[in-house]
């Protein structure tokens, strides 16, 4: 029992020793730290609303300032190390060892982090655009380093890995997505009214004068169909909901106008 007192009171006197040998150390390292991520926040926050006051793209700015709040709290905590009488020669010799060995485990994370480097930098497509890529279409609702991620007008999020769409051919289409449908008349059909029936009833749904406007025409001649085709804009967030409404208002106008489709009838792709 004695030997095990003794051994308390060992370590006790070893931890009082210690605490106040370096207490004054580790008091100033904690609030060196402390002060690192304060200030991290401020320019962090500082460099946001200059960047956002020269309009410079959200993704972009976010990333330059999350680079410039780590850049500081690094810097307040090699001070914090000194402070300690730590030495970060040797941890910054591991830190690239640990680098170097990682590096052949992660190549995907890696690759991701610099398709998305360039895709900021680049600014190849932006926050809002309506992109199609991989065979996945939507409308951009934000851009991280490892993944891009699309909205869908259903509400599903569909996330890419970057590495898979630098190198690859994409569509921007920005706000809008283009439509393009085709109608299978009867040759004793007349294709002129027709074609004047589909371009009265796109005119009448296009909304925003900015857009192109609705193309329509004779595309093809099939045996037993003459193909009319038409190509509108439409705003992506309500993409298969318009083109729905359009086609049915379509179908009702060539019955009306006495236009007898082929046994293909509508078709389109968006």
């Amino acid at each position: 029992m004695e030997k095990e007192l003794e051994t308390v009171q060992h370590i006790y006197s070893l931890i009082i020793d210690f605490l106040v040998v370096y207490a004054f150390q580790i008091t100033g390292a904690v609030i060196i730290l402390l002060a690192g991520l304060i200030c991290g926040g401020w320019v962090s926050r500082l460099l946001l609303n200059v960047l956002e006051k020269r309009q410079v793209d959200i993704t972009l700015r976010q990333l330059m300032a999350s680079a410039a709040r780590l850049v500081v709290i690094v810097m307040f905590a090699v001070i914090a190390l000194s402070k300690l009488g730590i030495s970060i020669t040797p941890l910054i010799a591991a830190i690239g060892g640990l680098a170097v060995g990682a590096s052949f485990a992660i190549q995907g994370p890696v690759s991701n982090y610099g398709a998305g480097l360039v895709i900021i930098l680049t600014r190849m497509f932006r926050v809002g655009d309506t992109i199609s890529v991989q065979g996945c279409s939507g409308i951009v609702s934000s851009i991280d380093l490892a993944t891009t991620h699309l909205q869908a007008e259903d509400g599903e999020d569909i996330i890419i890995p970057n590495k898979h769409i630098v190198g690859e051919i994409h569509r921007n289409s920005y706000a809008n997505r283009l439509y393009e449908g085709r109608v299978y008349l009867d040759p004793t059909s007349d294709p002129t009214a027709a074609a004047d029936a589909i371009r009265a009833q796109l005119t009448a749904a296009s909304e925003d004068s900015a857009l192109p406007p609705p193309l329509v025409g004779i595309e093809n001649f099939l045996p037993g169909a003459v193909v009319v085709g038409y190509r509108f804009w439409i705003p992506s967030a309500a993409y298969f909901e318009t083109s729905y409404k359009i086609n049915d208002r379509i179908y009702r106008a060539l019955d009306d106008a006495g236009s007898k489709l082929a046994a293909l009838s509508l078709s389109g792709t968006g």
